[in-house]
């Protein structure tokens, strides 16, 4: 930022682009490796492959609920996740203690418990996100995020995703769906699980403050940065504002209600 300019916050990601990026990701083609592809260098162009598609899933749904930094998220290892499943619904339960949180770097780490989401929830899902992946891998132990090399390889050894290259994926998968990466960032999630936990899911501010890890003494409202940013999407256009008879919105699959008071 030069002398006299403000900051832009990354663009907060909305539920419906996750929507749009989770079912491009779901039915892209099984990676084939050609001869080519074999006699090229190994180390510097990432493939996003089922592989790398099904792990930034996963990456995008915790840090997107939780409420996430990606530094947090890529410190996640295996043993810091314990699922449970309900014997009489069927329902999963993912249970997640942070290593490291920097708003309670001296321990107090409170869980983030993910039950397995509806239908129509999918796309958001962290249960579903992580079944997939065990399925994929198979790993029970290390890091959770590890690093992607080419041809859609994962790093032998247990050697954690860099920052770097989660958004380096992360950016390529906004291409994939035609949509300009410049506003994104690795924030972009934690904001919009924020504004989607407040805007769509209803949350009252404080529940969202201690399941984001913010000060609840609303004396400095560090969490309206996250809320509001002229760089954000706006939800409804200023001109129908007052206009009662402006099209419903997507109706609620809990409450099946589609208007904007809902």
């Amino acid at each position: 930022v030069q002398a006299g300019e403000t900051s832009t916050s990354a663009r907060a990601i909305s539920s419906d682009l996750l929507a749009d990026l989770y079912y491009f990701n779901k039915t892209f083609p099984e990676f084939q490796e050609t001869q080519q592809d074999a006699e090229s260098d190994t180390d510097t162009k990432p493939i996003l492959g089922t592989a790398a598609r099904t792990l930034l899933t996963l990456g995008y749904n915790i840090a997107f609920c939780g409420l996430l930094r990606v530094d947090e998220l890529l410190k996640i290892q295996f043993h810091d996740i314990t699922t449970w499943k309900n014997p009489e619904t069927g329902q999963t339960k993912v249970t997640l203690t942070l290593p490291f949180r920097k708003t309670s770097q001296f321990g107090d780490i409170k869980p983030f418990v993910f039950w397995e989401l509806p239908e129509e929830f999918q796309h958001l899902c962290v249960a579903r996100a992580l079944a997939d992946w065990l399925e994929i891998t198979g790993m029970t132990e290390g890091f959770v995020f590890r690093k992607v090399r080419a041809r859609n390889r994962l790093a032998e050894k247990n050697e954690p995703m860099p920052s770097e290259q989660f958004l380096e994926l992360f950016r390529h998968n906004l291409l994939d769906i035609k949509v300009d990466y410049n506003p994104y960032g690795t924030h972009s999630f934690r904001r919009g699980g924020c504004q989607w936990l407040s805007v769509e899911r209803r949350w009252p501010l404080r529940q969202i403050c201690e399941w984001g890890g913010w000060s609840q003494d609303f004396t400095h409202l560090t969490i309206v940065k996250y809320l509001i940013s002229w760089n954000d999407n706006p939800h409804v256009d200023r001109d129908d504002f007052f206009n009662m008879h402006r099209l419903p919105a997507v109706a609620c699959p809990t409450c099946n209600r589609s208007c904007h008071c809902a």
